[in-house]
C-alpha cells in the first residue's frame, strides 16, 4: 500500500516550517528533504522522523516508536521515529521534532563527508597520467557500408 498523495502534502506542509521541504518517491513511500538530506520518511500513511544517538532520547521518553520492517532474514528497526501524536497537529506542534530530525540528518552528513579521507597533495603526485587523448571528444564513426546482396531487407521511398 503506498502513501497517499494527501498525505504526501500534508506531511510537507506539516514539515515546512523547518525551511523549504521536498518529497521524493521511493519505494512504497517518501523521502521528505530539507537542506539537501533525508529527515522524515513516509510509509504507508505514517510520518517518521530521522533520530541519531544525540536525539534519539528525546523521541524515547516522549514515547515515540521505532520504524520497524522485516526483511527477507530478520527484522528491522530504523532510526527513524514516529513522532508524538500531539505533534501532527500543527506545524508549530512539530517544529521541534522537524528541528531534531534536521540536525540529526545534518550531523550524519557531516560525519559522512568528515569520514572520506582527502587525497594528499602527495597522493596525487602519485597518480598516474592520463593516458594520451582521454577525455577528448571524438567524432563518431560512420557505419561500414553493407555488403551487396545483403539479405537484411531494406524499405525503398515510394
Amino acid at each position: 500500500m503506498a502513501t497517499r498523495p494527501s498525505v504526501v502534502e500534508y506531511a510537507v506542509e506539516l514539515l515546512g516550517s523547518v525551511g523549504p521541504v521536498q518529497a521524493r518517491a521511493m519505494f512504497s513511500g517518501h523521502g521528505i528533504y530539507a537542506e539537501g538530506v533525508m529527515f522524515a520518511l513516509l510509509y504507508r500513511d505514517e510520518l517518521y522522523l530521522k533520530a541519531d544517538d544525540v536525539s534519539r532520547p528525546r523521541f524515547v521518553e516522549a514515547g515515540c516508536q521505532p520504524w520497524v520492517y522485516e526483511s527477507r532474514t530478520r527484522v528491522m528497526t530504523t532510526s527513524y521515529y514516529r513522532p508524538p501524536d500531539d505533534a501532527h497537529e500543527s506545524a508549530e506542534a512539530m517544529l521541534p521534532w522537524a528541528r531534531l530530525a534536521l540536525d540529526a540528518a545534518l550531523r550524519a552528513r557531516a560525519a559522512k563527508a568528515k569520514a572520506k579521507p582527502k587525497p594528499s597533495s602527495k597522493a596525487k603526485e602519485k597518480e598516474k597520467p592520463a593516458r594520451p587523448g582521454a577525455g577528448v571528444a571524438r567524432r563518431p564513426t560512420r557505419a561500414a557500408p553493407r555488403a551487396r546482396g545483403s539479405t537484411r531487407a531494406t524499405r525503398r521511398p515510394r
